[in-house]
């Protein structure tokens, strides 16, 4: 996992990566709307309830991976990982902010305003699609806490629990997969800025 993570260091990868992401996420209805509806289709009221409940657990998680290593270096005495709970918290107050901006910026509806009789929808949310803001979140408190312990077993799990957000906001019908997959990179991005950020500034 660290090590794929790897591919995103390069800022003009990363950003020419990206937009790839908005040009598929305007160009490619199609494939998206049929993958959506693939996840978005049939009754399972048990696992819809613990889609929402994922979705929302998101803003549990969000300052937990901020609190984590707060509490952890305090507790240790360890200035790198309490300066690692503020670079967690910048990371995801960074993407916060891209997230809404592109949203506003992009104005993509959401798949049940374009698709009303292809698509069910699950929760409420605003009217803009693009990027997914708790995919987003979700793989930024992700992305802080495998950067703040360069651990394999705090990476696998928090990133499979940032995949399962994302899915979540498909089954629910809120997001088509290109929304799921900016939230991704946004989220990732904003983790490897800030850690980067921080080592330049400190001259490491």
């Amino acid at each position: 996992m660290i090590g794929a993570m790897r591919l995103f260091r390069n800022p003009k990868r990363y950003l020419l990566l990206f937009l790839v992401f908005i040009s598929l996420a305007t160009r490619s209805q199609p494939l998206d709307l049929k993958i959506l509806k693939n996840i978005n289709q049939g009754e399972y009221p048990k696992w819809d309830n613990f889609m929402l409940g994922t979705s929302k657990s998101v803003f549990i998680v969000m300052p937990l991976s901020i609190l984590v290593p707060a509490i952890d270096g305090y507790h240790r005495n360890d200035q790198v990982m309490i300066r690692n709970a503020y670079k967690s918290a910048i990371t995801i107050g960074v993407a916060a902010l891209v997230t809404s901006t592109l949203k506003f910026a992009i104005q993509r509806p959401r798949p049940k305003v374009q698709y009303p009789n292809d698509i069910i929808e699950r929760d409420h949310a605003g009217p803009y699609s693009f990027p997914s803001g708790h995919t987003t979140a979700a793989f930024a408190s992700a992305t802080a806490l495998t950067l703040s312990y360069q651990k394999w077993y705090v990476a696998v799990p928090a990133y499979l629990y940032a995949g399962l957000v994302g899915y979540s906001r498909m089954r629910l019908g809120m997001h088509f997969p290109t929304d799921v997959l900016g939230g991704m990179v946004v989220g990732i991005g904003a983790g490897l800025l800030t850690w980067k950020l921080d080592k330049v500034m400190n001259g490491k």
